[in-house]
C-alpha cells in the first residue's frame, strides 16, 4: 500500500525533480575546497569544480571526502525518486512491464536533475562540476551493462591516453546508445540523450583542446598551492 496519497506522475516527477535537483548542488568539491581548506577549488586549474581539478589542485585523503559526497548524492537522488514514485504512483503499477519501465524512468529521471543540480548549483552561482563522478554512480544503479559500457569505455580511454576528458566524452556519447540497447524505449532514450548531452556541453571546453592538441593530461600528482 503506498504511504503517500496516489498522486499523478507529473506531480511525483515535479516534486522528484526540485528534490534531485538541490541534492546535486552538494557539490563536493566546492564544499571541501570553500569551506574546509577555505580555499575555493574553482579559483585554481581549469576552474572546475570538479574531482580532476580537486585532485590536481589539492591532492590529499581529502579527496574520498569529494568522491564519496559526489557518489552518495547520486544514490539519495535515485533512491528518493523511486520511492516517490513507487509509493505516490503505485496505483499504476498493475499493468505488465510497467515497474520495469517506471524503476528506468526514476533512475533517469533523477539522474538529469542530479546533473543539473550537479553542473549549475544554485547555491554556489551555478557554478559547478561537469558531472562524471555522480553521473558514472548513476549509471551503475542503472543497470550493470550500461555501467560496463560507459566506466570500461572511460577507463580505458583514460588510462590509454591520459586523457581523462576523453574517456569522459565517451562517457557522454556512449550512454544514449547503451541506454537504447538495454531498455529500447523512447522516453529512457530521451532522458539518456540530454545525460549525456549534459556531459558533453560540460566538456566543450576540453573538447576543442582536445582537437587542438593543448589538453592537459593527467597524473597521479597534483601542483602545490602556494
Amino acid at each position: 500500500m503506498p504511504v503517500i496519497p496516489a498522486m499523478p506522475l507529473w506531480a511525483i516527477l515535479a516534486i522528484s525533480a526540485v528534490a534531485d535537483y538541490f541534492l546535486g548542488c552538494f557539490n563536493g568539491a566546492v564544499i571541501v575546497s570553500k569551506y574546509i581548506l577555505r580555499d575555493d577549488v574553482r579559483t585554481h586549474g581549469s576552474g572546475n569544480a570538479g574531482l580532476t581539478n580537486f585532485y590536481r589542485t589539492f591532492g590529499g585523503p581529502l579527496t574520498a571526502v569529494v568522491i564519496l559526497t559526489d557518489v552518495l548524492k547520486a544514490v539519495a537522488a535515485v533512491l528518493v525518486t523511486q520511492w516517490l514514485v513507487f509509493q505516490g504512483h503505485a496505483i499504476y503499477l498493475s499493468a505488465a512491464g510497467a515497474v520495469a519501465f517506471y524503476d528506468a524512468l526514476a533512475k533517469y529521471w533523477a539522474g538529469v536533475f542530479c546533473l543539473l543540480g550537479h553542473m549549475f548549483p544554485v547555491m554556489f552561482r551555478f557554478k559547478g562540476g561537469k558531472g562524471i563522478l555522480s553521473g558514472g554512480t548513476i549509471a551503475w544503479m542503472i543497470d550493470w551493462r550500461v555501467a560496463l559500457v560507459v566506466w570500461g569505455g572511460f577507463l580505458i580511454l583514460s588510462i590509454v591516453t591520459k586523457y581523462v576528458s576523453l574517456g569522459s566524452c565517451w562517457a557522454g556519447v556512449s550512454f544514449p546508445f547503451v541506454s537504447w540497447f538495454v531498455f529500447q524505449n523512447y522516453v529512457i532514450l530521451i532522458l539518456s540523450i540530454i545525460c549525456g548531452g549534459l556531459i558533453l556541453y560540460q566538456h566543450r571546453g576540453n573538447i576543442k583542446r582536445l582537437l587542438n592538441g593543448t589538453e592537459s593530461k593527467f597524473h597521479f600528482h597534483h601542483k602545490k598551492t602556494e
